[in-house]
């Protein structure tokens, strides 16, 4: 075994390990005011309604009921906050974005305080920012990566629904995506391709978070 493979091996026991221990749901906030105090390293999952962020923290922790999960687009109505490992780190569910069936007061309600998070939450260490593999970016996604840029919060591109696009759209999609990423300087310029559906790329996210516990 060469080193590069074994130290992949280990980064992956890591992320596998930390993903397998209890995770509770806390709290669901919203308002900032109501936020659980600042505590352990927070990472948030944020997209657009209907991207699969709830789904894919699922995945990432091994249950089926940890985040509801609905086709609704919207469903997800405040900021859920998750206890990882004995509180070693947090999860963080934020609503989705952009579209979804409600009222444009309450719609404009949830993206303030996405928002508000992610630019004053003092322990957020890392956003992993959903984009669906079949469209790519889109202009509310960059408008929130302008805004991770702006308040200088790293965060990683995770696209979602990867089994659903064609081999070759996929790889075009994956090819625009690092283009665009490169740009902006507060983003990891790769990004993880994952399928809630068929687990790919789980592994490789869990790994990459866990190393935020040793950095």
């Amino acid at each position: 075994m060469t080193d590069a493979t074994a130290n992949n091996a280990a980064r992956i026991e890591a992320g596998r390990w930390l993903f397998a221990q209890r995770c509770d749901f806390i709290a669901g906030a919203v308002s900032t005011e109501v936020m659980p105090d600042a505590g352990p390293p927070e990472i948030a999952f944020a997209g657009r309604s209907n991207v699969g962020k709830s789904s894919l923290v699922n995945s990432l922790t091994g249950r089926t009921t940890l985040a509801r999960v609905s086709h609704t687009p919207g469903r997800t109505q405040q900021v859920n906050f998750f206890t990882l490992a004995d509180d070693r780190m947090r999860l963080v569910d934020l609503p989705g974005y952009g579209y979804a069936k409600v009222s444009k007061q309450q719609l404009a309600g949830w993206t303030g305080l996405i928002k508000l998070y992610l630019k004053g939450r003092s322990t957020l260490r890392r956003v992993c920012l959903l984009i669906d593999s079949r469209h790519g970016i889109k202009d509310v996604d960059a408008e929130i990566m302008k805004m991770l840029d702006t308040a200088a919060v790293p965060y990683r591109i995770v696209l979602t629904k990867a089994d659903e696009p064609k081999p070759a759209e996929l790889a075009d999609i994956i090819a625009q995506v690092t283009e665009t990423a490169r740009k902006h300087p507060a983003a990891l310029p790769e990004p993880i391709v994952t399928s809630s559906r068929d687990k790919r790329g789980v592994e490789e996210l869990r790994a990459d978070l866990a190393e935020l516990l040793a950095s």
